[in-house]
């Protein structure tokens, strides 16, 4: 059988379609479906056989209904206009949810100029509302007005912060930031930069506690090829990295002595010595640092520099623990419920008042840190639209379950910068970190963050 060229043509067009990434109708001029392809499938749901011969109504495109509604006499605007360009219209697929596409159409004519259908070229761009929702929630909540750089709270003792941080960022002096943990210390380094002269400039983190002795030195001032065994290339120091700019050193309270000396040289000097190379390096960094840590009792233990605290402590900032702000609770229960809403589409929108009764009667000793992990946790257990106390834990509800298989009384109450703790769940349960994250109170992605905050290997640490 020989095969035309209007036939040969007519194939290679077919496979175009049915390759495109875009969906594709074509329909008459009464709005009946005549044909589709593979794209458009998958788009809406709905197979070819299902949707030829069908109006187009069936797919109830918001633009087409509205028209509609105010008396419009056709099923689309486009046969009145001839052509429709980057549209944006939510479909409802065959399953009933929602798709939202981008649509171009225009309308076919014959030889005679006359209307004999439609082609419509659709867009599927579901994820990027999802993602314009996310960010344009995410700009309400930092411009809401109990809010400061991000910093949530409305209580007396934060709006003081909120006036401290200002005055601190006009200055050019160091300042520290005293908190129990999961208070916010990094939020407040970071919000102080942002305000700053400085915020053009980098913003480098460092975490003392986090860093090995015989690292910490080679990390905070670098090093050069050769400095020792293992030192293969010449190596940049956070404080250089941080030129110009900030540098927080988090639970400065946990830096050795020997690199205190180090640290008082860089303030006094303003310069830096790779290890391994004796020649300075001028930096301009402005130091601000946290603590968990009373510094006076290290100094009068002998544990931290006398020279070195008063260099560092120009600008002190004292953040209150969250018993000591339990006005800002609900605001920040209602920030967090929002947030993880939008992390996970689960349909939860509030707590209800006997689980927010419990929360704000709670002492927090993990602080804002430790709400985050129980709303998380609540997140997990509650299939409805509203966070009850039977979703809480049971150290907060003293409620005799327990998801763990344990006792109540020896669920262990988090701290989320506690090492020994998570290891010690982990232990109790046998390496199961389904079992660890319950007992500790928190989600298994949040176990699974502080296990590679710690650098817990489960099989070595606690099954080898």
């Amino acid at each position: 059988m020989t095969i035309t060229f209007d036939e040969e043509y007519s194939q290679y067009w077919q496979t175009v379609v049915q390759t495109m990434v875009n969906g594709l109708m074509i329909v008459d001029p009464e709005g009946v479906i005549l044909s589709v392809n593979n794209a458009f499938e998958q788009i809406t749901g709905y197979k070819q056989d299902e949707l030829v011969g069908q109006s187009c109504e069936v797919l109830k495109c918001n633009t087409c209904l509205d028209t509609m509604a105010r008396g419009g006499e056709r099923h689309c605007e486009l046969f009145k206009n001839g052509v429709v360009r980057h549209s944006e219209c939510v479909l409802q697929r065959k399953d009933g949810s929602s798709v939202h596409v981008l649509k171009n159409a225009a309308i076919l004519k014959d030889t005679d100029g006359e209307v004999v259908g439609a082609v419509e070229n659709l867009a599927d761009c579901t994820e990027l509302v999802a993602k314009d929702q996310v960010i344009s929630s995410l700009r309400h909540e930092l411009s809401i007005e109990d809010t400061f750089q991000g910093i949530i709270g409305k209580s007396t003792p934060m709006r003081q912060v909120f006036d401290l941080i200002g005055s601190a960022s006009q200055s050019d002096a160091p300042v520290i930031i005293y908190g129990e943990s999961g208070t916010g210390k990094e939020l407040v380094a970071a919000a102080i930069h942002h305000l700053g002269s400085r915020s053009k400039g980098p913003f480098i983190k460092v975490n003392c506690a986090a860093l090995n002795e015989s690292l910490l030195e080679s990390e905070l001032f670098g090093h050069v090829k050769g400095a020792f065994t293992g030192a293969e290339r010449t190596r940049v120091g956070r404080f250089e990295a941080a030129n110009h700019g900030d540098i927080f050193l988090d639970e400065i309270g946990d830096l050795p002595l020997s690199t205190q000396v180090k640290l008082l040289r860089v303030l006094q000097e303003k310069e830096i010595e790779k290890v391994g190379d004796h020649r300075p390096f001028t930096v301009d960094v402005r130091v601000l640092s946290a603590t968990k840590k009373d510094l006076k009792m290290l100094m009068q233990e002998g544990h931290f520099r006398d020279d070195l605290f008063y260099r560092i402590g120009v600008i002190p900032i004292y953040l209150p623990p969250l018993k000591e702000r339990r006005e800002d609770v609900p605001l920040l229960i209602d920030t967090f419920i929002h947030r993880i809403h939008l992390k996970t589409q689960k349909p939860i929108r509030g707590m209800d008042k006997n689980a927010l009764e419990l929360l704000c009667k709670y002492d927090w000793p993990g602080n804002v840190r430790e709400l985050i992990n129980v709303i998380e946790y609540a997140f997990v257990l509650c299939t409805g639209d509203e966070i009850k106390p039977e979703h809480l834990p049971a150290n907060l509800t003293g409620s005799p379950r327990s998801l763990s298989g344990t006792q109540p009384n020896s669920r262990l109450q988090f701290s989320s910068d506690d090492r020994p703790r998570v290891l010690e769940a982990l232990k109790r349960t046998g390496g199961n970190k389904s079992e660890a994250a319950r007992l500790l109170g928190i989600s298994r992605v949040t176990l699974w963050k502080r296990l590679k905050k710690y650098d817990i290997e489960v099989d070595k640490e606690i099954r080898g």
